[in-house]
């Protein structure tokens, strides 16, 4: 680790990708992530380079594997689902291992867990190098539609309010004798889901009603600009260039 603390999402550091500015890290991710898509499947190769390419930037900002792997849970059910594609999938078979597998089924499988991989250890490797503010400043002066930015803004910022909501009603909850240990006594948890809906819901509208009174009209205000030089730009696009001439040469061959 670079060193300072860390939180769920974002590990503080001073090293060259945390000091790239913020809309440069998305346009980066951005290429990376159609770089990696428009790459055939069969073309094996490439990928591995492409896992290359993410080893480098964790190494660069100091991001633990372990880190990285704690946060690849949330890919774990598209992948339990791509293991069952080779035993559904259609013809023609091959034997492995006396399992009776699909061709296109074990193709569609690993195209889900190579392109799905590179995608999301991408995204953590963003958020993990760039603090939240930065990202959605990126956004913004990456002209990306300013509902949507607000939306992610606002989602981020309560989702801690709201997971602590969650917690002291569940701790009130135990206190109350409630310890469910069958299918028809979530009863109370469902009531307890619908009640939280209805708070975060009242909460969602005082906070809007208070910044509409201060002056909000649509967007979040932005304080100073990030300045921009030519090395930060090569820094910044020089691997994902290399990913787009990756896949550019990919297709070639494939074709």
């Amino acid at each position: 680790m670079s060193g300072g603390h860390a939180h769920a999402l974002h590990i503080h550091g001073h090293s060259v990708v945390h000091r790239l500015p913020g809309h440069l890290k998305v346009a980066a991710l951005f290429l990376f992530v159609v770089a990696v898509v428009a790459t055939p499947a069969r073309a094996v190769w490439a990928f591995g380079l492409y896992a290359s390419v993410l080893g480098l930037v964790a190494g660069l900002a100091g991001v633990p594997v372990r880190f990285i792997a704690r946060r690849m849970l949330v890919e774990v059910p598209f992948l339990a689902f791509a293991l069952l594609l080779p035993l559904v999938g259609e013809g023609p078979f091959l034997e492995f291992g006396g399992v009776r597998l699909s061709e296109a089924g074990v193709l569609a499988a690993w195209t889900i867990l190579a392109k799905g991989s590179c995608g999301v250890v991408g995204s953590i490797l963003l958020a993990a190098t760039t603090e939240i503010p930065n990202i959605l400043a990126g956004l913004n002066r990456l002209r990306a539609p300013k509902a949507i930015v607000a939306i992610a803004g606002f989602m981020v910022r309560y989702l801690e309010v709201i997971s602590g909501e969650m917690a002291r009603m569940r701790v009130a909850m135990a206190a109350r004798g409630y310890e469910p240990k069958a299918f028809w006594q979530v009863k109370a948890l469902a009531t307890s889901a619908g009640a939280l809906f209805i708070r975060s819901y009242e909460r969602g509208e005082r906070v809007y009603m208070a910044m509409v009174a201060r002056g909000y009209a649509g967007s979040m205000p932005t304080f100073g600009d990030v300045l921009t030089s030519t090395a930060d730009v090569v820094r910044a696009l020089a691997l994902p260039g290399l990913a787009v001439i990756t896949a550019a040469v990919a297709l070639v061959v494939s074709g």
